[in-house]
């Protein structure tokens, strides 16, 4: 009993560790939004001697602000629809002929590959690719994230699809379904769990990318918003208190958002990662 309640101590103590590792920078980055630019000159770390709002008011006033919001909003949105369309019907085919093709089987092992292929190996390739196709612009940009996606995506879905009974399935051909209809009308409507927990995630990725945006997209006009707040500084001095405010209202619908369907995502990664 006192080896298990060391052990049970000692992860505990790991994980309170890794916990304040990770609240601490994002309390530090709130705290400063709320600070004029001398207080966070004076004293970094203490909290603000009163809540100033004129930074959000600076970066609610920028044109370029609701611009990189528009742009932002519109990749994100276009990148889950095209994901929504193409990963359940790559995953699909891979899941019912994995184990009678090896096209199939050699396919889905070199996406699992692509998994653990660093950014920097592709970074290059990929801007000569898109620069040669004209495609540094938004719509290059969701491409490029509804492809980035499909390694993760049917890693995650063939683990689902191959736990729904082919029962189902054979029951819809007798009937006369064609194989799209059977997988728009059966297979489809049962991803609903993987697919709340992959359309979040990357939602939140998408959202909160900034090396794609500053490599891919050219112009101002074109700026998301990570990209945006980059871009706030000065070419002499940095305003931290307005990157701060700014940083703080990037983030904040990411961290609604995963407060509110926190549930969905553990749901969906634990029925994706298990076979029924």
């Amino acid at each position: 009993m006192k080896t298990q309640t060391k052990r049970a101590a000692g992860t505990y103590l790991i994980l309170g560790i890794g916990i304040l590792l990770i609240i601490y920078p994002l309390f530090l980055t709130v705290i400063s939004a709320f600070k004029t630019e001398p207080e966070i000159t004076k004293n970094f770390l203490a909290l603000p001697e009163s809540f100033y709002l004129g930074n959000f008011k600076n970066i609610l006033s920028r044109p370029d602000y609701y611009q990189a919001v528009g742009n932002t909003l519109y990749i994100t949105i276009l990148s889950l629809a095209g994901m929504i369309v193409v990963l359940p019907m790559v995953s699909y085919s891979i899941a019912r002929k994995m184990d009678v093709s090896r096209f199939y089987k050699y396919l889905y092992f070199f996406l699992l590959v692509g998994i653990f292929v660093p950014f920097q190996v592709k970074m290059m390739p990929l801007i000569k690719t898109m620069s040669r196709l004209h495609m540094l612009t938004p719509a290059g940009i969701i491409i490029v994230y509804v492809a980035s996606s499909i390694c993760e995506g049917v890693f995650l879905y063939v683990a689902f699809i191959q736990g729904v009974p082919t029962e189902l399935e054979e029951a819809a051909y007798i009937d006369g379904a064609s194989p799209f209809t059977t997988f728009i009308r059966i297979v489809y409507p049962l991803l609903k769990p993987p697919m709340v927990t992959l359309l979040i995630v990357i939602a939140l990725r998408v959202w909160n990318n900034f090396m794609y945006p500053l490599l891919l997209l050219q112009g101002q006009n074109s700026r998301t918003l990570p990209l945006t707040v980059f871009f706030f500084k000065g070419d002499l001095s940095i305003q931290w208190n307005i990157l701060f405010a700014a940083t703080t209202l990037v983030i904040l619908p990411l961290m609604i958002v995963y407060f509110i369907l926190q549930k969905q995502i553990i749901s969906g990664m634990l029925n994706g990662s298990v076979k029924g």
